[in-house]
């Protein structure tokens, strides 16, 4: 029953007009920074590697999952570079980006840098309206679900990230392409706009062994509905971090996130559903593993906990 809502859902979706395709939601978007901003890609002073995994709705059967790979490096004087990998996937519809990023950090004075990035890559996308959707059809003869289509995009995207070892600023449009999901006797079904973010976050020492974190994230477009993301967790003696998140009318929920070793971190993030999808799916699991390769004679004097 519940496969047959998401196909449902589908069918919908490729029936109507829909001209702002959502990006990948992150609950734990605070450690995979580069993904949506590339002006992040070397701002630690090491390499920084991360595997993240979401599956959303998790009761609907083919429903959301998202698996990304990102890292990042300096690579040279105020100069740094990245790569990330995401796959996304709902129904029949599935989308594989693999993006490359360069940085340039200008020092501002003291602690002070405000940092330039570009985003550059390729977007694949296959739509299995035959495959996945064709069976489950009243009108065996619809044309518009007889073939499977497949398509690849140039994207381009930039981003500002201006920070302290306390504090941080960003603003990115990951995506400055738009692009079309399917082309049907002239008529453009699910096309892609561009989003822009904006972030932000403040590192708050309540003693010497606990600190507060709050960060936000907002994510628009001009022909989609604003997204808000509050978050705010807490960390003890640099090792053990809890909190939560609430999502504008969407979700509320926890993460947590345990230093295995001084350079491995797991974390794992819950959302409690609150919009209209609650009747039929309560919730909805990420999890991230995070990697920190110092580089050898190079140990940053001030460690940043963002």
């Amino acid at each position: 029953m519940k496969k047959l809502f998401l196909v449902t859902l589908s069918v919908i979706a490729f029936t109507v007009e829909l001209h702002a395709q959502q990006d990948p939601h992150y609950t734990q978007y605070m450690y995979n920074m580069s993904v949506m901003n590339p002006a992040y890609a070397g701002s630690k002073e090491n390499l920084s590697l991360g595997l993240l995994y979401r599956k959303q709705w998790v009761e609907i059967e083919d429903a959301p999952t998202t698996a990304t790979f990102f890292g990042h490096a300096p690579v040279g004087k105020n100069v740094g570079m990245g790569l990330s990998v995401i796959s996304d996937k709902i129904g029949p519809v599935e989308e594989n980006n693999v993006y490359a990023d360069f940085s340039y950090t200008l020092n501002l004075g003291g602690e002070h840098k405000l940092a330039f990035g570009l985003k550059t890559g390729l977007t694949l996308h296959k739509v299995s309206l035959f495959d996945d959707v064709y069976s489950t059809l009243p009108d065996a003869n619809d044309p518009a679900f007889s073939e499977n289509t497949s398509n690849s995009y140039f994207n381009i995207g930039s981003g500002l990230f201006y920070y302290t070892n306390k504090y941080y600023l960003g603003f990115s449009i990951p995506n400055l392409m738009k692009s079309k999901h399917l082309d049907f006797n002239g008529r453009e079904f699910g096309s892609e706009v561009s989003h822009y973010f904006v972030t932000g976050g403040y590192v708050f020492d309540i003693n010497d062994n606990v600190k507060f974190k709050p960060f936000f994230m907002m994510k628009s477009a001009f022909e989609a509905p604003t997204s808000w993301d509050l978050s705010a967790n807490f960390l003890f003696n640099e090792k053990f971090e809890i909190g939560g998140t609430y999502r504008l009318e969407d979700s509320f929920g926890a993460m947590v996130n345990y230093a295995i070793t001084p350079n491995i971190k797991l974390g794992y993030a819950y959302d409690h559903i609150v919009s209209d999808l609650n009747v039929t799916t309560p919730s909805s699991h990420e999890i991230i593993l995070l990697f920190d390769l110092n580089f050898p004679k190079k140990v940053s004097s001030s460690p940043r906990f963002f």
